[in-house]
């Protein structure tokens, strides 16, 4: 159980490094420099994290779901704070995928 808890928070911490991304894309200076520096700990600290969860986990099913977590996770906060379109196709697709991620942790 403690390998899946690590391989979600490693999924978070992708999320976390694309929105350093998303802010450092309009900022600038000193600010642009905070922004990257939160992209490369949050980066660091996911990878690590999934290849700690992967020594327990299948590789195949651990990459899936951190990418899929980091993906829906990405997703949600283009909507949420980037302004990003939630069109109804967006939203059946990130429900899908959430769906293939709870499949995966049922057969793992």
């Amino acid at each position: 159980m403690m390998n899946w808890i690590i391989l979600i928070v490693a999924g978070l911490c992708e999320v976390g490094f694309t929105y350093c991304l998303g802010r450092a894309k309009s900022a600038e200076g000193l600010p642009w420099w905070g922004w990257m520096a939160g992209f490369l700990m949050f980066t660091v600290i996911s990878m690590g994290l999934l290849a700690k969860a992967s020594q327990n986990l299948p590789i195949g099913t651990a990459y899936a779901v951190w990418t899929g977590i980091g993906a829906v996770g990405t997703v949600l906060t283009g909507i949420f704070f980037f302004h990003e379109p939630a069109t109804f196709w967006r939203l059946f697709f990130i429900f899908t995928l959430i769906t293939s991620i709870i499949g995966l942790k049922t057969v793992s």
